[in-house]
């Protein structure tokens, strides 16, 4: 765990919660979970992960589990970035630097969009070494992918069969969560609503290094759970432990996740 990973509390009380959640002495564990969903008309990929790390072979394992599941990347229609970190964005392209799913319309939230590539904002960050590198990196990322691959979307819009982005802005100033229906059934993917749930699910007032606007992430993630948690709704978390599933329930001024057990039967 890295010196003042969360920002508001001290190390020691961080560590003592990774601790509690039984992770390795003096680290924290990170999990990351893009979500391929069939629509019945589309193939919809949300979220890339880091990309091929050669620095780092226990990452960047998209390409592995899609052509596991049998799964093409050419055969992606739409690929949908809930924000535009590292973590979610970078998979979009190839070791190579060619584009990882070469048929996909690709989908960036506004607000995100005109946040990064605002040369303003760059110049402001350049004494954050951390925002400095998210500027550089959301361009360096983009800046060969043809204009006409790109689309911006807006919240409270339905950015592809069945899948709604919702208003989740603070972790940035873009930052996306989405409803994806099927006829009376839904679920929430809360892309990071918060980061690891042992650590901000318990307790949601804690503000991880990441957050662009951290007091705006913990009205965002109040108003999101207990909207979650009134609906009994399932919640899909891409920093939750795999599978990534869970129901939120509140648990007096905090909330808890009750995961939902991976199934290896088809």
């Amino acid at each position: 765990m890295p010196k003042n990973w969360v920002r508001n509390v001290s190390d020691e009380q961080a560590l003592a919660a990774a601790a509690a959640a039984y992770m390795p002495k003096g680290m924290v564990r990170v999990p990351f979970n893009p979500q391929l969903i069939n629509t019945g008309s589309k193939l919809v990929l949300i979220d890339t992960g880091v990309g091929p790390s050669p620095q780092n072979p226990r990452v960047g394992q998209l390409m592995a589990n899609l052509a596991a599941a049998g799964v093409d990347p050419k055969s992606v229609d739409i690929v949908i970035m809930s924000h535009l970190h590292p973590d979610h964005t970078n998979g979009i392209k190839t070791a190579d630097g060619g584009l990882a799913f070469p048929n996909a319309e690709i989908l960036v939230p506004a607000m995100d969009w005109a946040f990064w590539m605002s040369d303003e904002n760059a110049a402001k960050a350049e004494s954050n070494p951390m925002m400095k590198n998210y500027f550089a990196n959301v361009r360096r990322v983009y800046n060969n992918v043809p204009a006409n691959r790109v689309t911006k979307y807006e919240w409270g819009k339905e950015v592809a069969p069945g899948i709604t982005a919702i208003d989740a802005s603070g972790h940035t100033p873009g930052h996306t969560a989405f409803t994806v229906a099927s006829g009376n059934s839904r679920v929430l993917i809360q892309s990071d609503v918060t980061n690891i749930p042992e650590l901000f699910l318990r307790n949601p007032e804690w503000h991880v290094a990441f957050d662009v606007d951290a007091p705006k992430a913990v009205q965002t993630r109040r108003k999101f759970y207990d909207m979650a948690s009134a609906e009994k709704a399932l919640v899909i978390g891409f920093h939750f432990p795999f599978p990534a599933m869970g129901y939120v329930e509140k648990d007096g001024t905090n909330y808890r996740l009750v995961p939902v057990a991976w199934n290896p039967a088809i």
